[in-house]
C-alpha cells in the first residue's frame, strides 16, 4: 500500500525535467499552427490586396457574391461595375473576389 522511498524519488526527479518537456511541445504546437494556419491566411491577404491595387476600368471581375461584370469606373474605396447594358452598380474594393481573363463575360 506505501510507495517505496526509492520509486517516490524516481518520480519527483523525472517530473522535474517534464517542464522542458512541456515547453518545447507547447513552442512546437505554435510553430505548427504557424505554417499551417497563420502563414497561408497572411498570404492570401497579400495577394487579395495586390488584386485589390491593380484594378482598373474593363477589368471583367466576379464579386464575393458572385455578381460578374465590367469595372467602368475605379474610385478611392469603391468600384462601378457594369453587370448588363446599362445596368451599374457600385461595390467596395475589397469586395472584389476574382478577376478574369478578358473575354470571359461573352462565354457567361
Amino acid at each position: 500500500m506505501l510507495i517505496s522511498t526509492a520509486h517516490a524519488q524516481t518520480a519527483a526527479s523525472s517530473s522535474a525535467g517534464g517542464g522542458y518537456e512541456q515547453i518545447l511541445m507547447m513552442l512546437a504546437m505554435f510553430v505548427v499552427l504557424y505554417f499551417i494556419m497563420i502563414r497561408p491566411q497572411m498570404k492570401r491577404a497579400k495577394e487579395h490586396k495586390a488584386l485589390v491595387e491593380a484594378l482598373s476600368k474593363g477589368d471583367e471581375v466576379v464579386t464575393q457574391g458572385g455578381i460578374a461584370g465590367r469595372i467602368i469606373k475605379v474610385g478611392d474605396s469603391f468600384v462601378t461595375v457594369e453587370i448588363a447594358d446599362k445596368v451599374e452598380i457600385q461595390v467596395q474594393k475589397p469586395a472584389i473576389q476574382l478577376v478574369l481573363p478578358k473575354g470571359s463575360l461573352k462565354s457567361l
